[in-house]
């Protein structure tokens, strides 16, 4: 019998989309004499910028995505068939982060905003997308699931730095309270993280990205200007929202995959208990 050709133009998008974002990688950190990224568009993305700006240590996590996407770009040359869909929004989300990293370089800040907005849907697309099929196994799950989960849960923090940015360029002041609305949209974010939980398989990577981030802007609140003790403890709360949504989740599936406590084991039970006579019904056969 013989085997299937493999789409040899898919792979080779993916391959030629990575090595785009590579470049724009390389770009953004002054490789090629512009500014890096915290010194370009006057600084607005500094770690000391707004109150919704990590702290520099936060953008470690860069190399981490970064690995995981080399790894993607490696394991899809074996995927034939891309039964989950991933292709197309993995494409699309290299050439966003290519995209960002040239706008930010440009001064463009406010153009950066639509692109990284632009770039958070198309990482929600692919989550959906993952949601809905369970991987092929434990490599799929790592490189695929694992990968674009990190970068789903860094890019919804970033896109609320990235605003704040390009507020603040605009003039904008946070209506005297700066803090306050800072721990308002970390409000929010919490409430997207702990969506994201709810609508994924037995998530880990995009919740502990989010958790990552949200640390870091506590910390550089704390320790760096501005200052703002409310935006520290907003952002520590928020974290721990995701986090204890993320552990409720995963017990949930354990206890749901245990032996006799499948929903159609547990069904009947839970209808007994709320049945007014505190049992089953009577059969026909018992009356």
């Amino acid at each position: 019998m013989t085997r299937p050709a493999r789409p040899l133009l898919r792979h080779l998008a993916v391959t030629v989309s990575f090595a785009l974002a590579m470049l724009g990688t390389a770009v953004g950190v002054g490789a090629f004499g512009g500014d890096p990224i915290d010194e370009a568009a006057g600084g607005l993305l500094a770690a000391d910028a707004t109150h919704l700006a990590p702290a520099t240590g936060a953008f470690r996590i860069w190399s981490l995505i970064y690995l995981g996407l080399g790894a993607y770009c490696v394991w899809q040359w074996w995927d034939r068939h891309d039964h989950r869909g991933v292709t197309l929004p993995a494409i699309g989300s290299l050439l966003l982060n290519a995209a960002w990293i040239l706008s930010i370089q440009a001064g463009a800040v406010g153009v950066s905003v639509v692109v990284i907005v632009l770039l958070l849907a198309v990482l929600g697309l692919l989550a959906h997308r993952l949601a809905a099929r369970p991987a092929g196994g434990t490599l799929e799950r790592l490189v695929v699931d694992g990968t674009f989960g990190v970068y789903l849960g860094w890019v919804s923090v970033a896109t609320c730095a990235n605003i704040a940015a390009a507020l603040k360029g605009a003039g904008f002041a946070g209506f005297g309270a700066p803090g306050v609305l800072a721990a308002a949209v970390l409000a929010a974010v919490a409430v997207l993280g702990v969506a994201l939980v709810r609508a994924g398989r037995r998530p880990v990577a995009a919740p502990a990205a989010m958790i990552w981030g949200l640390v870091w802007i506590a910390v550089g609140r704390a320790l760096d200007a501005p200052h703002s003790p409310v935006t520290a403890l907003a952002a520590l709360a928020a974290a721990a929202v995701i986090a204890a949504a993320a552990v409720w989740a995963w017990w949930r599936t354990a206890q749901a995959a245990e032996p006799g406590r499948s929903p159609s084991a547990v069904r009947p039970a839970a209808e007994a208990a709320r049945s007014p006579r505190g049992g089953h019904r009577p059969t026909e056969e018992a009356r």
